[in-house]
């Protein structure tokens, strides 16, 4: 990979851990544990605390075994991004944002024991699940590389 693809893609990972880790700081101090704040109809903040992985699971592995799959995750998905070729641009900022989110996200669990979650879409009968930044940089990411999949299909497609 060229210096510059390599140095810009760090340069998101570093920005999303950074952005992630200073907004559940401000969660976590400003927030009473289970407070909610409204921020439109369908939009609040809930600072709650997820024990587990995505939709609370695998809680029962608890701190060793949560950290232990995260590293493999991250270790997996590092060599797919170094594996990639370097003008496949989506999908590697698709891998350094699904790379910065898991790392934020480990990085609460280390810390803490548990991942800051605070992001809730909900309407009066139905509520999706509780969610933070470096969720959403993970879900940004995996589109990013299923995009750029999608334009290599169809760029081999249109060359047959």
């Amino acid at each position: 990979m060229k210096r510059h693809a390599v140095l810009s893609s760090l340069l998101v990972v570093i920005l999303a851990v950074a952005l992630d880790q200073f907004v559940k700081f401000q969660v976590e101090t400003g927030m009473g544990y289970g407070e909610q704040i409204d921020l439109l109809p369908f939009l609040a903040l809930l600072r709650v605390h997820n024990e587990g992985i995505a939709f609370s699971m695998l809680a029962w592995l608890h701190d060793g075994g949560l950290i232990a799959i995260t590293i493999a995750v991250i270790a997996f998905v590092l060599y797919l991004w170094w594996t990639n070729a370097p003008e496949r641009v989506f999908a590697r900022y698709g891998f350094a944002l699904v790379v910065g989110g898991a790392i934020g996200n480990l990085i609460d669990r280390s810390m803490h024991g548990y991942v800051v979650d605070y992001v809730l879409f909900h309407l009066p009968a139905w509520s999706f699940a509780i969610f933070n930044l470096a969720d959403a940089f993970i879900t940004i990411g995996a589109a990013l590389i299923i995009w750029e999949e999608f334009l290599g299909w169809r760029r081999e497609r249109a060359a047959r």
